[in-house]
């Protein structure tokens, strides 16, 4: 990979990233409809917008493959379950003022996949996870006490989206982002369809185009896929260490979004959760970094002992 093909990358994956951070500011806007029409509305836009572009960059082929798979498929449709979950959870928090609860969310995401890496998956914590897991979990503690309750924002975002990667790390490689999210999409489209038939049929519905407000719940799909496309053009393009890095833009964002913009409530007691998060996920990512350097100058030595026995042999 040269040098621009990974600079381009860096900038895919910071543009992706930045728009994910500007959420909150984008669903403050459609608030009125409320968490789950949001939702149902974000799935078919979604899936409106993602087969356009599978009809223009002619992937039918890709789609077919995957429905040709049942246990692909299944694990798609589980994905898109689960992502649902998670995007209505976030929705939910933010237009209820807890954008730092979501943000929190995706602050311990990481904290959360690799207890599912050890508890599903059989992979052994190093040290350092180990201690980056501890401190996690004190923060949490320290949370609930200053919040008096459990937060369950923070908790639902987090468990929602670390057991999203897990469907999306056991499906692989093979199903690439686009194809992925239009099975994801149509396999909760039926819900989201029910559910806004039943909301216009009692008369609940706020979709509507006076003043341009039905636009937004239409920009709703693009701005759930573009940023998805921008990750996977940046996760094929830069090191598993630069994402890790700039994925901390998007909780980072949303915490300022939250505090600064929100105006919402930040305790001592949250402060002080809050910071044991980051030196948490600082031990996390300097481990990362370090087990991702090491791997890098080993491959290398690796590679030249094999040149040397190939060119040994006769």
């Amino acid at each position: 990979m040269n040098e621009v093909e990974q600079r381009n990358g860096a900038v895919y994956g910071f543009a992706a990233y930045l728009i994910w951070g500007g959420f909150p500011l984008f669903f403050q806007l459609v608030r009125r409809s409320g968490a789950f029409e949001i939702i149902a509305y974000r799935i078919v836009f979604s899936l409106a917008f993602c087969l356009l572009l599978v009809a223009l960059t002619r992937g039918w082929r890709r789609i077919r493959e995957i429905l040709s798979n049942p246990r692909g498929l299944g694990l798609l449709a589980l994905g898109g379950l689960l992502v649902m979950i998670n995007w209505t959870v976030y929705v939910w928090g933010v237009n209820n003022g807890h954008t730092i609860d979501a943000a929190l969310g995706y602050f311990i995401n990481p904290l959360m996949s690799a207890v599912l890496g050890v508890s599903v998956l059989g992979e052994r914590l190093r040290r350092a996870q180990v201690v980056a897991f501890g401190i996690g979990a004190l923060a949490v503690v320290v949370l609930v006490v200053g919040y008096g309750k459990v937060p369950w924002v923070a908790l639902g975002v987090s468990t929602s989206f670390a057991l999203y990667s897990l469907v999306k790390n056991r499906v692989g490689r093979r199903v690439d982002a686009l194809s992925g999210l239009v099975i994801e999409t149509a396999s909760v489209f039926p819900l989201a369809i029910a559910y806004l038939w039943w909301l216009g049929a009692a008369g609940g519905s706020t979709m509507g185009f006076a003043g341009g407000y039905g636009w937004l719940l239409v920009l709703s799909g693009p701005l759930t896929a573009l940023p998805l496309l921008l990750f996977a053009a940046a996760a094929s393009r830069v090191s598993l260490t630069m994402i890790g890095i700039l994925q901390y833009i998007c909780p980072m964002m949303q915490f300022c979004i939250g505090w600064l913009v929100f105006g919402e409530r930040m305790p001592i007691k949250r402060w002080i959760g809050f910071a044991l998060i980051w030196v948490a996920i600082a031990v996390f990512a300097a481990d990362s970094a370090r087990r991702s350097t090491i791997g890098s100058v080993r491959r290398p030595r690796i590679a030249g002992r094999r040149s040397q026995v190939s060119q040994a042999r006769p």
